[in-house]
């Protein structure tokens, strides 16, 4: 499968008792795909990653795979600040029958130097046979991968693409303009998916498409297929959603929403919590301005927003 699209960075449900929801993330994996969202990112920033163990992580790829069923490319968040431990999990990955392949970020509060990303990058690459597709995010991570570095990895066989969340368009249009056209880059931020697109990029990676996998999908299609009257028309009525996204710290405010449609409990683990009264109050008008509640049965909770 040709990666292109748009694709979600799925949130990790969790019971109320802090256990992963494997019934919830089946069921939002099979919503995402009858949406039409190109592509499935399990267990990356927004999966909350970082606080799930080993066994947990894996687990919760083999249900997204398995739910997915060959119909989307599945790429798994692999990210880890040890190298040592990084390659470990990639070469598990490698064993999960289905799975297309792996986004893997910049090591975090480590700081590598450029060589050192190079160096972190590369071991990951060499160790899996599946396409890797790197992950720029420098606010959660404290290092940058610089173009010239994306470039040097470029040039491995299994490095397909990255996707950029530096929030930096003239670093991102400097790599989409001296790239191999072979090599992808992907919005990693939704409000500037328009921008990155229209530059070039072979998508997005979105975390608004977890509440809105159709709208989202459509948006990124229409851009792709040159339809900017649609996807503008889309983008301007959904972006305000995608700002409120990170109102408090991401996914917080995502998983809120997908409690009020009924797609999850509002559930995170430490160090993150969900997000404040204030916020929900505002989510809630939102949410019901946008008519996204039309068809989603009443939990009895008075949303103010009528």
């Amino acid at each position: 499968m040709e990666l292109m699209g748009c694709g979600t960075a799925l949130v990790t449900p969790f019971r109320r008792d802090g256990s992963v929801d494997e019934p919830a993330l089946r069921a939002l994996v099979l919503w995402q795909v009858e949406s039409g969202i190109d592509f499935l990112v399990p267990c990356g920033t927004t999966g909350e990653a970082s606080t799930l163990t080993e066994v947990e992580w894996l687990r919760a790829i083999e249900v997204v795979v398995a739910a997915a069923g060959g119909r989307v490319p599945v790429f798994a968040g692999c990210t880890h600040n040890s190298t040592h431990e990084a390659v470990a999990r990639v070469q598990k990955l490698s064993q999960v029958h289905g799975l297309t392949g792996v986004l893997s970020a910049n090591p975090y509060y480590n700081r590598p130097s450029q060589e050192g990303q190079y160096q972190h990058f590369r071991a990951i690459a060499e160790a899996t046979e599946l396409p890797v597709l790197l992950y720029n995010i420098p606010s959660r991570t404290g290092a940058n991968l610089e173009p010239a570095t994306v470039l040097r990895l470029a040039e491995l066989k299994n490095v397909i693409g990255v996707k950029e969340s530096s929030g930096n368009i003239a670093q991102i249009t400097e790599l989409l303009t001296t790239a191999p056209r072979s090599f992808k880059v992907f919005a990693g931020d939704d409000g500037l998916a328009l921008p990155v697109l229209a530059l070039g990029g072979a998508g997005l990676v979105s975390v608004a498409s977890n509440v809105i996998p159709g709208q989202m999908a459509r948006m990124v299609r229409a851009a792709l297929e040159n339809d900017w009257v649609d996807a503008r028309r889309i983008n301007r009525q959904f972006f305000r959603l995608m700002q409120a996204h990170f109102w408090e710290a991401s996914p917080a405010p995502v998983k809120a929403v997908l409690h009020m449609l009924g797609r999850g409990e509002d559930v995170l683990r430490l160090p993150m919590v969900p997000v404040s009264d204030a916020t929900r109050r505002r989510l809630e008008r939102m949410v019901g301005e946008l008519g996204m509640l039309v068809g989603v049965p009443s939990s009895g909770e008075d949303l103010r927003m009528f």
